[in-house]
């Protein structure tokens, strides 16, 4: 091993933030410094004062060299990010500036890419020196942070007009005292991506200098120019995608050289709040706090919050009158502090949606976690469009779904304990309305950290639900999206497994309309595999592909006779039909096998295509048949025969057709671990004539050669293998959902999942980015409906639709009406509100983020720390952290002596 280089150790320790240290050859100060300094450039940084500016000519009298050589050194080290320099003096000369390491040349070594790229250690020196000088001391610092890094300044309209404010607690204040401004890449995003921890927000011209700053960035490499109205672009930007605005804090009240426009899964700065718990060292003046009565419970505040201080929680009484407590984050002002009191998941555990004492059942209950409450509240005020716009940040197929869902949020509705759950999907579906009328379509604008679309091509393969949501969102976020789909027109099993009496053709046709109108590429009859196979897609430039066909294949039950003519599957049924209504006719009586809701479907379509009498036959009892109690409710209204408890034996055929079914009591479904394992009375039987079998037990995936030539890994029943949590398969660049990966189930469930495909999709495809890492889970828990006391309500009765005129039986129309808009406003009122977001104010750092998510102005920033807005100059840190310090050391022994 090589001797350590003694001039690069004195530079490491003449400019650490460290106090106390011995810098040796094994801490960051050295080997950072050590790949891309030379001795020479260190003779000449030994020369000069930290944070003191001087001029090359002052710096070569110290360093006994050539004036000429010494400029050129510290040029040399200002590109490398060791230097800075400024104009600040009464004739304007340039002067050059040794600084901390951290805000300073660790950071500005980062900012030179090239280098960083080439010289990978300098990645972790700038995330080590912007964590280890702060392990001990950050207990310590009083509010403001003590002129040590980086400050939150509040998005500043979420700043009370009505408060009392300080100058620099506004950006506006910082922009109007510089005239020059410069915009280059997040150094903490760049850092984290080389280091293989990023969390999907990747490195972009976020990062603005100002004043001399902005001359240093340019004239190095390390940013562009920019003007007013683009800081102001920067700023808009950071704050949609909820970033954090944060400035220097090292220079006083006077000064900053940047602003940054921060994410915490990356940003060092905001790792001192969260990881160590020690808010002071970055929180603003301001806390956010929550007014119950106008919170919904929609969520998007607990999304966007940096600082997992946001969180879902409930807001009704319990039994016994009084209200839920949430806890509230351990703080050192009286506690002794140290490693067992950081949280190094932070990251992780900053995207915990919900307190464990539980939010709104709706929005737990359904799969996508739609903001149920919020759009119901919106629909009340008349805000349809705003409520369309809040269902997509969730579900892109809100029509759909009011059509066909099967509505787990009404089964968990709060309001169901009283009398009826609130008819939340009659209302979803009243909203969705404004899809079917083009100019009234919300068309979702493009939203990213750099404005810019990417470049990046994704190939989603199925037009199904799964597949378009993943479509939806990633072409929201900016990406090139290719949807490939063996039919002739894209939707899926929405298409040709669900007939139109449930879900009418031009429903599904109005919201694929409006994927086409953001950008959205549908190739259709294209199967990939046969016309064109993943390793050619490669090819032509797609870097993810998002495998969506569902489960389009029907399944046998292995009886004998079931090859006779006459009898088919549910599904195949259901798509000849719903590709051509007319075209099928059937006649005489039909037996469909299955109890589930595609079963019903079958059932009712035969009736539609000519049965005279149609009859289901399923193995379980009616308590527990699978199928929606409404929908089997309107069979029977239909004279659809519901007949349970019955499993097939045998086929009969007569010259190779169809002419009854045999069929055997069943006993019991599942076994003693509730798992599927029928069993029968074989002396029980009955044998009914028929003149076609419909099968509707299971759907099959048919994969044909799709995935021929790839690494992916099936499971025994045909699914595919895949993180439960990432959806990529064993192939890194395929990524699954819906159907082919869970089995059938439900249209929300799938774009639940293609929503999650879109964010793995966006991860995967830029390098450095953890699938993982600071992921929102989507994990919610319900409220406990058992303990709680509702006292006052709307006691309307439910609202129930209409029907339109028509023989239902006869017809393919969708009978069902929506309600009328007087029915939506006492719906919505039936709403008992049971959720809302509660904020710990011992980890909000008053960043106002959240107040710019909130549709209903249920949260608000306040002025509650009016001693975090001051700002000290890094020299004059002790000066503002040693009367601290002692008043808390003071206050740890009276609080032991007092235990």
């Amino acid at each position: 091993m090589a001797e350590p280089r003694e001039l690069i150790l004195k530079l490491g320790q003449k400019i650490t933030d460290r106090i106390g240290v011995k810098v040796t050859e094994n801490d960051p100060e050295y080997w950072g410094l050590a790949s891309v300094v030379t001795d020479e450039m260190a003779e000449v940084a030994l020369a000069m004062k930290v944070r003191v500016p001087v001029t090359a000519a002052e710096v070569a009298k110290k360093c006994k060299k050539s004036v000429e050589r010494t400029e050129e050194l510290l040029e040399e080290m200002s590109v490398i990010g060791v230097i800075e320099y400024n104009w600040e003096n009464e004739d304007h000369h340039k002067q050059y500036v040794l600084p901390m390491f951290v805000p300073g040349c660790a950071e500005f070594m980062v900012m030179n890419k090239e280098q960083v790229e080439e010289h990978t250690e300098i990645a972790d020196f700038f995330e080590q020196m912007a964590r280890l000088p702060l392990e001990k001391v950050t207990p310590m610092v009083p509010l403001g942070g003590a002129g040590i890094g980086m400050h939150v300044i509040p998005v500043e309209k979420a700043i009370p007009a009505n408060q009392q404010s300080a100058s620099v607690e506004h950006i506006s204040h910082w922009l109007n005292k510089y005239d020059k401004y410069s915009v280059g890449a997040c150094s903490c995003r760049r850092q984290q991506r080389i280091r293989g921890e990023g969390t999907g927000d990747l490195e972009d011209d976020l990062c603005i200098g100002v004043g001399d700053m902005a001359d240093y960035c340019v004239e190095t490499g390390k940013g562009r120019y920019i003007d007013y109205d683009e800081v102001m672009e920067i700023l808009q930007r950071a704050e949609d995608n909820g970033y954090v605005h944060q400035i220097t804090n090292i220079d006083g009240e006077d000064k900053i050289f940047a602003i940054c426009n921060c994410a915490v899964g990356v940003c060092n700065a905001l790792r001192t709040s969260q990881l160590f718990n020690t808010p002071n060292m970055s929180r603003s003046a301001y806390r956010a706090s929550v007014e119950p009565e106008k919170c919904v419970a929609c969520g998007r505040c607990v999304e966007y919050c940096p600082a997992g201080a946001a969180k879902l929680g409930q807001k009704l009484c319990t039994k016994d009158g009084g209200h839920i407590t949430y806890p509230q984050q351990e703080l050192p002002d009286t506690t002794k502090w140290g490693p067992e009191k950081w949280n190094p998941n932070y990251r992780d555990d900053n995207q915990i949606n919900c307190y464990d004492t539980g939010t709104a059942p709706c929005k737990t209950a359904c799969p996508a976690h739609l903001p149920v409450q919020g759009y119901i509240k919106m629909a009340s005020q008349g805000r349809y469009l705003d409520a369309l716009k809040l269902i997509k940040t969730e579900n892109p197929f809100p029509a759909v779904c009011g059509a066909i869902c099967n509505r787990r949020c009404e089964d968990a509705c709060t309001r169901g304990t009283i009398d009826q759950a609130v008819a939340i999907d009659e209302i979803k579906k009243f909203i969705a309305e404004q899809e079917l009328h083009a100019e009234k379509r919300y068309i979702p604008p493009m939203l990213n950290y750099s404005g810019k679309p990417f470049e990046e091509k994704v190939a989603v393969i199925g037009a199904g639900p799964a597949g378009m949501s993943a479509a939806f969102y990633l072409k929201k976020m900016g990406y090139p999206v290719t949807v490939f789909e063996k039919e002739k027109r894209p939707g899926g099993m929405l298409m040709n497994g669900i007939p139109s009496f449930r879900l009418e053709k031009d429903v599904i046709n109005a919201e694929i309309d409006v994927l086409r109108e953001m950008g959205v590429e549908f190739k259709c009859g294209v199967e990939v595999g046969e016309d064109i196979t993943i390793a050619q897609l490669r090819e032509q430039g797609y870097k993810a592909f998002y495998i969506a066909i569902g489960a389009q294949g029907g399944r046998m039950t292995g009886v004998p006779g079931e090859d006779a003519v006459g009898v088919e599957t549910g599904v195949d049924f259901l798509r000849c039909v719903n590709l051509n209504e007319e075209g099928v006719k059937l006649s005489g009586k039909t037996v469909v096998i299955g109890g589930g809701n595609v079963a019903v479907d079958v059932a009712r379509t035969a009736l539609r295509t000519g049965s005279s009498d149609v009859s289901m036959f399923c193995l379980e009892s009616r308590d527990i048949m699978p199928a929606a109690d409404d929908e089997v409710a309107e069979a029977e209204e239909e004279g659809i025969v519901v007949n349970n408890s019955w499993g097939p034996k045998e086929i009969l055929t007569e010259n190779g057709k169809v002419t009854a079914v045999v069929f055997k009591k069943c006993i019991s479904v599942l076994d003693e671990n509730k798992r599927f394992s029928p069993k029968y009375d074989e002396e029980e039987l009955l044998t009914v004539s028929c003149d076609q079998v419909l099968l509707s037990i299971g759907q099959s995936i048919k994969w044909g050669a799709l995935l021929e030539g790839t690494k992916v890994e099936f499971n025994p029943n045909g699914t595919l293998k895949a993180d439960p949590v990432t959806y990529q398969t064993a192939e890194p660049d395929i990524f699954t959902g819906g159907d082919n990966y869970t089995g059938p189930r439900f249209a929300i469930d799938a774009i639940a999942a293609g929503k999650e495909g879109c964010v793995s999709i966006h991860r995967f495809v830029h390098e450095g980015q953890s699938l993982t890492l600071g992921r929102n889970r989507r994990q919610f828990i319900e409220l406990d409906k058992d303990n709680i006391k509702v006292e006052t309500f709307d006691n309307a009765k439910r609202q129930v639709p209409g029907h339109k005129a028509g023989d239902a039986k006869h017809t393919f129309r969708d009978l069902r009406s929506t309600f009328t808009e007087e029915q939506v406003q006492k719906e919505a009122n039936r709403c008992l509100g049971c959720g809302a977001t509660v904020v710990d104010p011992n980890k909000c750092i008053g960043c106002g983020i959240c107040t710019t998510k909130c549709e209903f102005d249920a949260i608000h920033l306040s002025r509650d720390l009016p001693d975090a807005s001051r700002m000290v100059k890094s020299e004059d840190k002790l000066k503002a952290i040693f009367p601290y310090m002692l008043k808390r050391e003071i206050k740890i022994k009276f609080k032991g002596r007092k235990k």
